[in-house]
């Protein structure tokens, strides 16, 4: 029987505050953030929206593209996996967080709704630090830049 593990997010949802860019001690960037999700279905009996409110942490080059680009209330989408870590709180009771580790972050509105003229490109993480216990083989750096649509005519567009 073949070993099979997969861990694998992708969510787009609307950020909940302004992002804030942080270094670890040994000066590594980190973001932490909370984007809000639509679920499919809102409430049966009042028909309003529903969303799911997913923490997220991104490292080095994610987390400064991140905080450069995207500010409260800017759709995202983002790619990771998840993470479940544990640690002790002042009161000596054992805490549980569930947080998606961001690999990659795309622009979801337009350079016009955004505000902000950016490159369309996904950022990848460099490794997650060792003392965070997970390592990440991703090491390389794509900084692709996505085609400029903005002088492409609708005769040129295929459907």
């Amino acid at each position: 029987m073949a070993n099979f593990n997969l861990n694998k997010v992708i969510i787009g949802g609307r950020l909940t505050a302004e992002p804030e860019l942080r270094t670890t001690n040994s000066q590594v960037p980190v973001v932490r953030l909370t984007v809000a999700v639509n679920r499919r279905f809102g409430n049966r009996d009042t028909e309003q929206p529903q969303a799911d409110f997913i923490n997220v942490v991104a490292w080095r080059s994610t987390a400064e593209f991140i905080s450069r680009y995207f500010h409260k209330g800017s759709s995202i989408c983002l790619s990771g996996s998840i993470q479940v870590r544990n640690y002790t709180d002042q009161s000596g009771q054992k805490r549980y967080v569930t947080e998606v580790v961001a690999d990659e972050a795309y622009f979801v509105d337009s350079k016009s709704e955004s505000g902000y003229s950016a490159p369309a490109t996904p950022v990848n993480n460099d490794s997650v630090p060792e003392e965070y216990g997970m390592l990440n083989d991703n090491n390389a750096y794509q900084n692709q830049t996505a085609p400029a649509f903005d002088d492409v005519t609708e005769d040129e567009l295929p459907f």
